[in-house]
């Protein structure tokens, strides 16, 4: 438990020294974040309701394969059309995804229905997003965090997404699934 409180802990110290790339105000955050300084936050503070997702993936493809295929904007297009978004129609033709490449910059995928903000890119190790739905409020971004690491020859991609508005994890779940990882996969055999 310890180990996953220190990781979550380091994601989010790290996601905090990212927030002036996206225009936001450390000294914002830390007077809202703890607005009693040097008292402990009292237990009925924290909720313990939140969803959450956590997916484990592995690809036969090497991490540069895979991490481009997330980062580059053409090579995502190709994810995409192999996607069961595409396949049902619900994707608008005509707009391709658009991502960008630097901290702070932001993405457009599945016909401008995903979008978001780059929030950390390191090559081949992590990328995390503020990650939003065309459905949600316009202010409502939850965060999506997907490490690589080897495993044999392959990748082993671990995916937590975090934050959404309640009561849409399994609606995600199944759409991580079939939007992104079995097209992606399709894409990296081809």
């Amino acid at each position: 438990m310890d180990s996953m409180r220190f990781t979550r802990r380091t994601f989010t110290v790290g996601l905090a020294s990212l927030l002036p790339v996206v225009g936001i105000a450390p000294s914002t955050i830390a007077s809202i974040a703890n607005p009693r300084p040097g008292k402990p936050a009292d237990t009925d503070e924290i909720t313990h309701t939140s969803e959450a997702i956590h997916q484990e993936v592995i690809f036969k493809a090497p991490r540069k394969k895979v991490y481009e295929a997330l980062t580059d904007a053409k090579q995502f297009e190709k994810v995409v059309q192999l996607s069961a978004a595409v396949k049902s129609g619900m994707v608008p033709p005509g707009k391709p995804a658009e991502i960008s490449r630097e901290l702070g910059g932001a993405f457009s995928l599945f016909g401008g229905y995903i979008s978001g903000r780059q929030l950390a890119l390191i090559p081949e190790k992590r990328i995390v997003q503020a990650w939003r739905a065309g459905s949600w409020d316009p202010d409502d971004y939850s965060i999506a965090n997907f490490v690589f690491s080897d495993q044999d020859a392959n990748t082993k991609l671990i995916f937590d997404h975090t934050g959404f508005p309640g009561s849409q994890a399994q609606h995600l779940a199944e759409g991580w699934h079939v939007n992104y990882w079995e097209p992606l996969s399709k894409f990296l055999a081809q």
